[in-house]
């Protein structure tokens, strides 16, 4: 009885230690503007660490604002998008560094075949950590591109952040040949070279 009794008791702890192990640990939130968040979607899910994405919109003052309205203008809300991540698996300077990486910084108010503010590349810190590594970054790639013109990627804090409609949403796994083609014309990766050579594919 006793020994059936510690075989018990040994089986619930050992349950209790799987649920431990499976526990999620700590996430952080980041979110970044950079033109269509399609595109930024499916630059950040590449990355390791990084647990999910959401598209959607930011920075201006319109209360749950539609994608016609964004699209439109004047709402001041930029196309952004949310990044959830495993702060062990990947650091804020490792997507700060992706980010740059995927974005033209030196175009105001525009990314690549997109015009309007709704598309201007912005950073939105949501503690004073992220805004010390983000200026801090945002000094080393003026100091690397100082010969190819201004930076104009904003920093600012962050404000709310409305998803955007779900047909948006992981736009590059369910359309794969409208996307492909759409990124193709609006020359993203073309311009992304140019600014920033030749992306490593092992990367």
């Amino acid at each position: 009885m006793i020994r059936s009794f510690a075989l018990l008791l040994g089986l619930a702890m050992c349950g209790i230690g799987a649920a431990f192990a499976q526990s999620p640990g700590p996430t952080e939130t980041a979110i970044f503007a950079g033109g269509c968040f399609w595109c930024v979607e499916a630059d950040f899910d590449k990355v390791p660490g990084v647990i999910s994405t959401t598209s959607g919109y930011t920075g201006g003052k319109v209360v749950n604002p539609t994608y016609s309205q964004v699209s439109a203008g004047g709402t001041g809300h930029a196309e952004a998008v949310e990044v959830v991540f495993d702060p062990t698996k990947v650091t804020y300077a490792k997507l700060l560094d992706t980010f740059w990486h995927d974005i033209d910084p030196l175009v105001k108010n525009r990314q690549f075949c997109d015009v309007g503010d709704q598309y201007r590349s912005a950073i939105f810190v949501r503690n004073d950590e992220q805004r010390r590594l983000a200026e801090a970054s945002l000094k080393k790639v003026a100091a690397e591109l100082k010969d190819k013109g201004t930076i104009y990627t904003e920093i600012a804090a962050a404000g709310p952040f409305y998803k955007a409609e779900d047909y948006h949403q992981d736009y590059y796994l369910k359309n794969p040949i409208r996307y492909k083609y759409y990124r193709w014309n609006c020359g993203r990766d073309q311009r992304l070279e140019e600014i920033w050579g030749k992306r490593d594919k092992s990367s």
